[in-house]
């Protein structure tokens, strides 16, 4: 019972170890990555954790306008982050708040974490803030329901609502053209993760122009240790979200050793990897296609919940 209780311990220990320390790396990859295919150099790997550190330092600066909303909104939405990260098994065996139902409180942690994001960009009063706020809604919108799905399609075959369980009853053996629902889950989840990062091709996170931002512009009033926990929360969003399409790949979830955190770390790196081979092949899509994008991903998730109940009836 005690030798139990200490692998637990430690396994929740190392969960929020890595919860912590490794989600802005993910973001130094994709940097290194779009420079390698532009042929640059680009920033330094660890450039993330370094601006984060900077922003820490400085102080921050509070238009007369704004309220306790503002202030609070970046501290919440991390916090909120955070928790949907204790939710979700990341190697070290059980996830610290895991319960049963845990798929569900995942999606809606992330939804509050949103909503103080958007709330804080209304709270300035900007036209442009007020604009961005609009458009993170809507696609949030249009992209919960093809997450709903992709979660369907993982939870239903296990009988169970818990990422342990969905993730432990994952059919290792013969995983691939046996199983296209879950390949439809990964693609779904992999597209849901773009649209809630704002990457490319939902948004371009380096663009300067307000006309065309969703994401930067709702935080442009943001600065110092405010904006260092929104850069830092984007790094842990990414993070948990690429935890999730490793986990669907690797049968790691309940493995509770150390290499099954090295595998989640790994595979987290490769989606990243990937994330930025997409930013570096295409463009950013117009606003108008944006929603196409996101009602496709859904329909596709759909199909694959079809494929999923036929291959249960045979």
């Amino acid at each position: 019972m005690a030798a139990t209780r200490r692998r637990t311990v430690i396994g929740h220990f190392v969960h929020v170890l890595v919860l912590v320390l490794f989600p802005p790396l993910l973001l130094g990859v994709i940097g290194k990555t779009k420079a390698w295919f532009a042929g640059r150099k680009g920033p330094p790997l660890l450039q993330p954790y370094l601006d984060v550190w900077k922003l820490l330092h400085k102080g921050a600066v509070y238009s007369r306008t704004t309220t306790w909303v503002f202030r609070v909104a970046p501290a919440i939405s991390l916090g909120a982050l955070w928790t949907a990260g204790l939710l979700l098994p990341l190697g070290a065996g059980p996830a610290p708040l895991a319960f049963n139902g845990d798929v569900i409180a995942f999606a809606y942690v992330l939804a509050l974490s949103r909503f103080f994001t958007m709330a804080a960009a209304l709270d300035t009063g900007s036209s442009f803030e007020g604009m961005g706020a609009s458009r993170e809604a809507a696609f949030a919108a249009l992209a919960e329901p093809a997450l709903f799905i992709a979660l369907a399609i993982i939870c239903i075959p296990a009988a169970s609502v818990s990422f342990g369980g969905a993730f432990a009853a994952l059919p290792w053996t013969d995983w691939g053209a046996a199983h296209p629902d879950i390949l439809v889950a990964v693609l779904v989840i992999f597209l849901v993760l773009l649209a809630e990062n704002s990457r490319i091709p939902v948004d371009d996170p380096t663009t300067h122009l307000e006309l065309t931002m969703i994401h930067e512009v709702m935080v442009l009033d943001d600065g110092g240790p405010d904006l260092a926990f929104i850069l830092y929360g984007s790094s842990v969003k990414m993070f948990l979200f690429a935890a999730i399409v490793t986990e669907l790949v690797l049968p790691i979830s309940s493995g509770g050793s150390w290499l099954g955190v090295l595998a989640l770390c790994g595979g987290t790196l490769a989606v990243a990897v990937l994330v930025g081979m997409v930013e570096s092949s295409m463009a950013r899509l117009r606003l108008v296609r944006v929603p196409q994008l996101l009602v496709g991903a859904a329909v596709v998730a759909a199909v694959g919940l079809v494929a999923l109940f036929f291959r249960g009836q045979s």
